[in-house]
Parts: structure tokens; C-alpha cells; sequence
């Protein structure tokens, strides 16, 4: 049922986005459309959540099926000025800031982060385009972090802030990649800020230094090079106001499978 319903999602996420690009944009914008499409969203979060439990495990995999080249989408180098001064440092200065609803807020260099006690899992990724690739990643539990910072009760989602802009940054202004989840799914014991796949550092075009890994998601829910952490009690009026970078332009937020 699980594989089943993994499979529906990705061609269905993968046939919206190519009806969007075959130009039905027009209708993709009628309030009606999208009134649908958000209420059958929530729907499927709320099975999903009835039905598996709402800290199900994601199904992990043997050393045997990692993949020899875990396949690299997306962004694969931010090329900013800032960005390779960090790789060439080997991420030394490199901070993760936790802030916004919480009680302490929280500047996380890599060797704070890898000073959690780390969680390793192999896990498939699988994409909206409609591929998979198993990896082993490594990382802090997400939890972890959360904990030591202390959510404050209206505390409702967690927003990733990422080094990446999604265009040509020196032709203006242009946004940044960023993502959301909420505090259930961050608290996820699968859910990970991952510093090492397949038992190696991250590689760039894999999201180096750190990359979110939220097991139970489509893989653009995955946001690379994270740099900033912040939870918020509503996400309606940051950036487009649907909780991240694609959703913004279209897709679901809730990405669950």
C-alpha cells in the first residue's frame, strides 16, 4: 500500500507540473482549482497521519542496495561568491542559525552540529520528476536541535533557509531557495540536517555542508545548503506564502509518501 500510494504521488506531482508547463497555467489559477487541490492536500496529510501514525518509519534499506552514485538534482553548485569561500575553507566558518519562535536561540557551527549524537539511516530518495536513488545518510536528529532550542508553544512550523539562489544572482534581485516543515514531521526521528552521505562529507552538488532529510517527503521538501532555521507560528506571509520555493510556484505543500 505504501510503495502503491509512493508511486501515485510522483506521477500525479510530476503530471500537475507538466499540465503547468503545457499551459494550463490559467486554469491552475481559478479559485475553485485550488481550493480543491488544497482540500484534498490536507485530506491525504490527515490519512496518512490516521493511518500509519503519525511517527511511522519511512522503509530503510541494506548496505546492498545503497546506489554507487547517489544522483544529484536540483541546485548542484550555488556559485556565489560567499558559497566558495566556504568550500574553499571546507565549510570551517559555516553556521546554522535556529531562531524565530523559540526560547534560546541557537548558532550552530558544523562541529556543533556533529557534536549531537548522530543518527544513520539508508533510505530511498525519491523524486517528483519520477526517479529513486538509495543513499545512507548521516546527521543530527532534527529533534536534537529543536530540543536545545525550545519551541515555544505557538510554535507551529519550521522554515529552512538555504545558500542557493534559484537564478543568476548577479542579474538582481532573486529569491533563495528555502523550504518548510511542520513541527511534527521536524520531530520526526528520521528527520535529519545530514553532514554525510554514504559515509563520505556531503559533496557539493549534494547539498554540502548540510542538507534537511525529512524521509517521508518527496525530495524537493529535502532543502540543501541550510543555513538558517526558523520556526513560525504561520509561513502565509513569507516569500509567496506557501511555505516554500516550489510551493510557491505551484506544488503541493504537503509532500508526504
Amino acid at each position: 500500500m505504501r510503495e502503491t500510494r509512493r508511486n501515485f504521488l510522483k506521477v500525479a506531482a510530476a503530471s500537475a507540473g507538466t499540465l503547468t508547463l503545457a499551459g494550463c497555467t490559467s486554469l491552475s489559477q481559478q479559485q475553485w482549482v485550488v481550493n480543491i487541490l488544497s482540500e484534498v492536500e490536507n485530506l491525504t496529510r490527515r490519512a496518512q497521519r490516521l493511518f500509519a501514525g503519525s511517527h511511522a518509519l519511512a522503509p530503510e534499506f541494506t548496505k546492498a542496495d545503497i546506489a554507487p552514485t547517489f544522483r544529484a538534482n536540483g541546485t548542484l553548485n550555488p556559485s556565489t561568491d560567499d558559497y566558495a569561500a566556504h568550500v574553499a575553507k571546507s565549510f570551517a566558518d559555516w553556521r546554522i542559525e535556529v531562531g524565530g519562535l523559540v526560547e534560546k536561540k541557537l548558532s550552530l557551527s558544523m562541529k556543533d552540529l556533529q557534536s549531537f549524537p548522530p543518527r544513520t539511516q539508508i533510505t530511498r530518495h525519491d523524486c517528483v520528476e519520477g526517479w529513486s536513488c538509495i543513499g545512507e545518510w548521516s546527521g543530527a536528529p532534527l529533534n536534537l536541535i529543536l530540543a536545545s532550542a525550545k519551541p515555544k508553544p505557538e510554535a507551529r512550523y519550521v522554515m529552512f533557509y538555504c545558500a542557493d539562489p534559484m537564478g543568476n544572482p548577479s542579474s538582481g534581485n532573486v529569491p533563495y531557495y528555502y523550504e518548510s516543515l511542520d513541527l511534527l514531521e521536524a520531530m520526526h526521528p528520521q528527520t535529519l540536517l545530514a553532514y554525510q552521505l554514504n559515509r563520505a562529507p556531503l559533496p557539493v552538488q549534494n547539498g554540502a555542508p548540510v542538507r534537511l532529510r525529512a524521509e517521508r517527503q518527496l525530495g524537493y521538501k529535502m532543502a540543501k545548503y541550510v543555513q538558517r532555521i526558523e520556526l513560525v507560528e504561520d509561513f502565509g506571509l513569507i516569500n509567496g506564502g506557501k511555505g516554500g520555493y516550489w510551493e510557491d510556484l505551484g506544488y503541493n505543500w504537503y509532500a508526504g509518501i
